[in-house]
């Protein structure tokens, strides 16, 4: 069917939006061609992903086909609207994707490996006994954090990333750990008088 009128780039936002929410195939395409370079620009800024950003781009664009009737021309632009619209699904889509802590029985349950010698078997044994029991004296989020860095050898900006928090608090918990596990660990070798 031949459409009727200026072409189709001519349009405004709002004639763009009103096509794109009564299923005219040619308005929805220029609608998603006159935003996706904003819309996804928005969501890639919030979420710094690319294939994060290009769900919630395609997100976006479903809202405001099943909800462009709500636009308020009032209230702004079709292209601050939809921006905003991204804007708030990337921040939502961005909590989801919070890093979840690691489970620390989880963590301790690495500590097992040990050498093929049964003498070194059997001394890795009782050390890693003293280490899993001077760990679960620890605050959960201090023995997550020491043995993310100390066992699984990620620094401290990756243990932040995993576990939610600034770079500072990371750093902080490590080096208490460290601090309660050495003065634990002395503890127990040290004999009794």
């Amino acid at each position: 069917m031949r459409r009727i009128g200026p072409p189709v780039d001519q349009l405004s936002d709002e004639a763009l939006l009103a096509g794109l929410g009564s299923g005219d195939r040619e308005l929805t395409a220029a609608f998603v061609r006159r935003f996706q370079s904003k819309v996804y620009g928005t969501a890639l800024a919030v979420l710094r992903d690319p294939e994060a950003a290009a769900d919630v781009a395609q997100q976006a664009f479903e809202r405001a086909w099943t909800h462009g009737h709500a636009f308020d021309p009032r209230r702004g632009t079709v292209g601050t609207w939809m921006a905003t619209v991204t804007r708030n699904l990337a921040i939502d889509a961005a909590r989801v994707r919070q890093p979840t802590p690691v489970d620390l029985e989880a963590l301790l349950g690495v500590l097992g490996a040990g050498p093929s010698h049964p003498d070194d078997d059997v001394l890795a044994a009782q050390a890693a006994g003293e280490l899993r029991a001077a760990l679960r004296q620890l605050p959960p989020d201090q023995a997550r954090a020491v043995v993310l860095a100390g066992l699984a050898g990620l620094p401290a900006s990756e243990v932040a990333e995993r576990e939610g928090i600034p770079l500072g608090t990371a750093k902080t918990r490590i080096r208490t750990a460290l601090v309660r596990l050495r003065r634990a660990l002395v503890e127990t070798e040290a004999p009794d008088a």
